[in-house]
């Protein structure tokens, strides 16, 4: 009998910023290392003789909580990766529930009717989800082995050794698995058996990623806000206003006054920008209301591979909402594809709650320059590959 522990990802960077990533290669959040090492902690007693993961990033990140310290190869497969979403890769799940609302209720059914364009279906993970398991468990017989995948597939590939039908009720009750939660299956001649699903007895209310969102609650009040973004046209007069009124706002709420306020300068200074790139300057939106502004400055350190965040802003109703992080979301998935390394910004001093917010997310102080009223703090975030605790 083979002895086998399917475990999700840590916590990665589409579960944070609200952004679908299938198989876009996302990284691991600072809250994400936080559950590994906690779930290294739960493995520390727990013999094991090999461990499998996809080829993501995410998952072969997370697996070092199991065979660095045990001393094990990581050996990946691509037939272990999340479901494919195709074109709807690292967009935002409330953009296309927007402009694909019919589709999106499939997907959330379960059904076999759904697939992204150019992506997978539900019947095409079980198979392949499936045959990885017991492909693995075949070579493996009398061990007891490690494997890393992803929650739609875990979640698919347990349903279908359940034998749930796709969309039923018992596949609805089937629930979801909390980054880095623990299956453990016994499999012996092709037959498995389920000891327990979805276990994240290793995480702490404070690290565990279903304990601050409510989308998977039943009869939950608390809805979580996903943003959506569209493009900014600052030669409208309804756009430049309410740019306009946004830098205003955030002036006068950060320093009580208006006397170095530069209006005048912020509008040209964002109208060049979006002259020269139409996406450095983004609407954030809530259902149909205007929630916040990102303005980016693809020029400003782009030989040191920076990306240079002018402003991120929301406005009143939807702070301390928790979805300003998703607006640093947007800004990753313009910037990375440019090939730069980090995120670049500058924070007065006197804005402690942004200070805060933005050292939570990442963002760590590297200088300081002298701004209106008193020192501005330079913050950068790493956000390239090259800069993250790469599997050995």
């Amino acid at each position: 009998m083979t002895t086998l522990y399917l475990i999700r990802h840590a916590e990665a960077e589409g579960n944070l910023y609200r952004r679908i990533h299938g198989q876009y290669d996302s990284l691991i959040t600072d809250n994400g290392y936080r559950q590994i090492q906690a779930l290294e902690d739960r493995f520390a007693d727990v013999p094991v003789q090999a461990v499998y993961s996809s080829d993501l990033f995410r998952t072969m990140t997370t697996a070092r909580a199991v065979y660095v310290p045990k001393g094990l190869p990581l050996h990946t497969r691509a037939d272990l990766r999340e479901m494919g979403m195709g074109e709807w890769e690292d967009r935002t799940w409330a953009g296309i529930d927007r402009t694909h609302h019919e589709m999106m209720a499939l997907f959330s059914a379960g059904s076999p009717d759904f697939r992204a364009p150019g992506g997978e279906t539900f019947p095409e993970i079980r198979q392949r989800g499936t045959a990885a398991i017991l492909d693995i468990a075949a070579k493996h017989p009398d061990e007891t082995v490690a494997v890393f995948s992803h929650g739609t597939l875990i979640r698919n590939t347990l349903a279908a050794f359940l034998g749930y039908g796709y969309g039923s009720e018992e596949m609805r009750k089937l629930g979801h698995s909390d980054n880095t939660a623990v299956t453990l299956l016994e499999i012996e001649h092709g037959k498995v058996r389920i000891v327990y699903m979805n276990d994240n007895s290793h995480l702490s209310p404070e690290i565990s990623t279903l304990a601050q969102q409510h989308w998977w609650k039943k009869n939950d009040q608390k809805a979580d806000i996903n943003l959506w973004f569209a493009p900014f046209d600052l030669s409208r007069e309804e756009d430049r206003a309410f740019y306009q009124t946004c830098r205003e706002e955030a002036w006068q709420n950060l320093y009580g006054r208006l006397d170095r306020y530069d209006g005048e300068g912020f509008l040209t200074e964002a109208w060049q920008t979006w002259q020269a790139d139409p996406q450095s300057l983004s609407l954030a939106m809530a259902g149909r209301h205007r929630a916040g502004v990102l303005q980016l400055d693809p020029r400003r350190g782009a030989k040191a591979k920076k990306g240079y965040v002018s402003f991120l802003y929301l406005t009143p109703e939807q702070r301390h909402n928790g979805v300003g992080v998703q607006l640093i979301g947007k800004a990753v998935s313009l910037y990375r594809p440019l090939g730069r390394e980090d995120l670049q910004l500058s924070c007065s001093e006197a804005n402690q709650p942004a200070l805060s917010f933005y050292e939570k997310y990442g963002f760590r102080r590297t200088g300081s320059a002298a701004g209106a009223y008193g020192t501005l703090y330079e913050l950068e975030k790493p956000i390239g590959y090259d800069n993250q605790a790469l599997p050995v």
